[in-house]
């Protein structure tokens, strides 16, 4: 509900609210952000300056309350007495933009520029703020309990507008803070940092031209002392996938102030009379349930309003990707086969990845070309196509339409498509990127790819873009404009099509690409202890049903670090699950276990990709309804470890659950020469009968089953002891590093036990 009362905005969610007031200097100041409260409580939160600070600038002489440096605002001008960052500048030129009138509109007010925006039910604030020659309108948008912001500023003057910043959001909150970003690099991804908010400004802020790996333009500001349960915490995002900037910086008084917007570094627009910009959309929520109430509203907004309709509380399927089992190597015979594998398994979704199209035999040529390469696919991708889909498994396809390689028939063509300066080209992958600011550039991607789609029976689409910006300078956002018009073209007018997109990983992980596809792929790293840390951080932010996440090898590519099959898939589970590895050599108990995954994940996979999520001290929980699936993981295993207990959330306290280990198997050959202390006859360790049987055989690892009440299971279940050097017992979870169990928690239904 959004109210206007004795001069005051109430803008109220079930569990937050904002209270804006225009003051008796025109300027918009926020009066609270954070829980429930009344329009009426207004006066509660004035700030009154008394005599004022010294060296203040007043808009009123002698009005020592007229100190705009003071005030807790909601949006600011530049050179007019506010010397804390400003949320907009005119290329060195004051602004002063004061209140001009409102309006209070049922539903959201659409962008006039292509940006996507949050969808669903919700009410607008729009206050429009005049100053001589310009109009800017600030929108408050609320869903719920998040809120939404953007700016949109027209020139109505008659001379020309040299914009070079503009923010979507401007909160000055009092109170000190912590600020945590999620910052890294390719396969490296959302490494969790904190710091605190003192008198020097906090940046997070990329300029690669995209959203980027290095920092991820979602961030959080919490109280100090804020827990997973308990404490304030403000979460801010952006519906934007190009350059960014965030800022947090405390004030002398004790107010912080947040912005957040496009970058400015290198932004640049001329505005000539009667021309307009908007910002793209920032996204503000508060929890005063720490972390994990924060995280809880944002998965569901994300869930609700951000990823497209078709794809709301939809299952994801279970993929194949042949990437890591083939990479270049493959032909239509040997894809046929590996999905016949793929298919044995339980996959429900083939997905060829790179390597279909013209000379792509390896990544130096082809990129820019749609034809297919006839040598590998004699019958075309809708020959291939058709005979996945007469296994009874869906067909998808990879595509990188952002780039170019010079050695293709694209560059051949047309060189000046290819994004360069007035210097020599710099490649990355041996590739450029396309100029999307050009509409024949648009509409060449739009129609071959959008050919490709009619034509070959696709439900899915990974979208890939592995190289970072150059030349792009001030035409950034225009880049990623043409982007949006993209991927709106082709894909609003095929809804079914599942795409995910993709560069190198998590470089592009943001709202905007989630607003054109329902899932994004966190990282190259499937290295299952990587991904701990990675799908876990985004977690902060993002819902797990957003996440790509893959079983793939062990030794990981990425790390050479050597995981259990089972840890592979748990973290998997908690996410989109695929699969990206050669089956051909897998052994019969590794194709069993995989076999198992895929069925149990199949049986739990609302519950995985939809619950909610909880993280917990060792693990990560889902619920959804009834039923609970929780796990514990574990790194470095140590001697004689002391007992562990799992404490879960969120279930009813008077309620009776089952709680049973998802069982899970251990190879033999993991104990090498160990097994010859129980074994008949003395096995040599590296002999051939060990590694026959570790073919063949496998041992129960602990399984653990009982009944208790919801208060019971959350104040803590102590577990199976785990291996203590004293031998192998089946009461026991005989882990090794990197090892992690599985726990299904069910509500018990009394007519059942009746």
């Amino acid at each position: 509900m959004i109210e206007y009362k004795s001069g005051v905005f109430g803008l109220h969610g079930d569990r937050v609210s904002c209270l804006l007031r225009v003051n008796p200097y025109g300027l918009l100041e926020l009066l609270h952000f954070g829980p429930s409260v009344r329009t009426e409580d207004a006066d509660a939160f004035l700030l009154t300056p008394g005599l004022g600070w010294g060296e203040s600038i007043l808009l009123t002489e002698n009005d020592t309350a007229s100190c705009p440096d003071v005030m807790p605002l909601a949006w600011s001008g530049s050179g007019r007495g506010d010397y804390r960052e400003s949320p907009l500048s005119f290329g060195g030129q004051p602004t002063d933009f004061r209140y001009a009138s409102h309006e209070i509109i049922d539903g959201t007010v659409p962008t006039v520029s292509g940006l996507p925006q949050a969808r669903g039910n919700a009410q607008t604030l729009a206050i429009t703020m005049e100053q001589p020659g310009a109009q800017l309108i600030l929108y408050f948008t609320l869903f719920g309990n998040v809120l939404t912001r953007r700016a949109y500023l027209k020139n109505t003057g008659e001379s020309s507008i040299t914009l070079t910043k503009i923010m979507s959001n401007l909160m000055d909150l009092p109170g000190d803070y912590e600020m945590t970003t999620f910052d890294g690099g390719w396969i490296a991804e959302m490494r969790k940092h904190t710091v605190p908010v003192l008198d020097s400004r906090v940046v997070n802020e990329s300029v690669t031209g995209f959203s980027s790996h290095r920092h991820n333009p979602g961030f959080l500001l919490s109280a100090p002392g804020a827990s997973e349960t308990e404490g304030w915490v403000y979460g801010f995002n952006l519906v934007y996938s190009g350059n960014h900037y965030a800022a947090a910086q405390r004030s002398l008084q004790g107010l912080t102030r947040v912005v957040q917007g496009v970058s400015p570094t290198e932004f640049l627009r001329e505005l000539h009379p009667g021309e307009d910009f908007e910002s793209p959309e920032a996204v503000i929520a508060f929890s005063d349930c720490g972390f994990g109430g924060l995280s809880e509203i944002m998965h569901r907004f994300v869930n609700t309003c951000i990823v497209p309709n078709h794809w709301q509380n939809r299952p994801r399927p279970v993929l194949f990707n042949n990437w890591e089992g083939c990479m270049f190597d493959f032909n239509h015979r040997r894809l046929v086969n590996l999905a016949k594998d793929a298919k044995a398994l339980g996959c429900e979704l083939f997905v060829l990845d790179d390597g279909w199209f013209g000379k792509r035999d390896s990544d130096t040529a082809g990129l820019g070309d749609y034809t297919v390469n006839k040598n590998k696919f004699p019958h075309g991708l809708s020959g291939l196509a058709k005979k996945i889909r007469t296994m009874g498994m869906e067909f998808g396809l990879w595509f990188e339409p952002e780039s170019v390689n010079v050695d293709s028939e694209l560059y051949r063509r047309h060189p000046d498509w290819a994004l360069t300066d007035s210097f020599e080209p710099l490649f990355s992958r041996h590739q450029l990127l396309l100029d999307l600011t050009r509409v024949d550039v648009r509409d060449y991607i739009v129609e071959n790819v959008s050919h490709i789609l009619d034509t070959v029976s696709i439900t899915y689409v990974k979208w890939d873009m592995n190289r970072h910006s150059i030349a792009l300078g001030a035409k950034a956002h225009d880049y990623v404009l043409g982007l949006y018009e993209v991927l709106d073209r082709i894909f609003t007018p095929r809804p079914h099509i599942l795409l995910e997109s993709c560069s190198s990983g998590g470089n592009r992980f943001d709202l905007g690409m989630l607003c054109y596809g329902p899932q994004i792929w966190c990282s190259d790293d499937t290295d299952p202890i990587e991904r701990l840390s990675i799908q876990e951080n985004l977690s902060y932010l993002y819902p797990q049903s957003t996440f790509g996440a893959h079983v793939s090898t062990a030794p990981h590519a990425q790390t050479l670090r050597n995981t259990p099959l089972a840890t592979r898939g748990n973290v998997s589970f908690f996410g989109c699950l695929g699969y990206e590895l050669d089956l051909k050599h897998l052994l019969g108990i590794e194709i069993t276990q995989i076999k198992e995954q895929i069925a149990f994940y199949k049986q739990y996979r609302h519950v995985f990709q939809y619950g909610s999520f909880y993280r917990l001290s060792n693990g990560w929980q889902v619920t959804n309804g009834s039923t609970t699936l929780a796990a514990t993981f574990r790194k470095l295993v140590s001697a004689a470890p002391g007992y562990e207990t799992l404490k879960l959330k969120g279930l009813q306290r008077e309620a009776t659950y089952r709680f049973r280990t998802n069982p899970q198997k251990l190879r033999v050959g993991q104990f090498s020469s160990l097994v010859k202390h129980v074994a008949p006859v003395d096995l040599n360790p590296n002999g051939v009968l060990l590694r026959l049987a570790d073919r063949h055989i496998t041992l129960p690892d602990g399984e653990q089953a009982l009944t208790a009440s919801g208060a019971a299971l959350m104040a803590g279940v102590r577990l199976l002891p785990l291996f203590r050097g004293t031998g192998y017992d089946t009461s026991q979870r005989t882990l090794t590093d990197f090892g992690s169990e599985l726990y299904i928690i069910e509500e018990d239904d009394p007519c059942e036990t009746s």
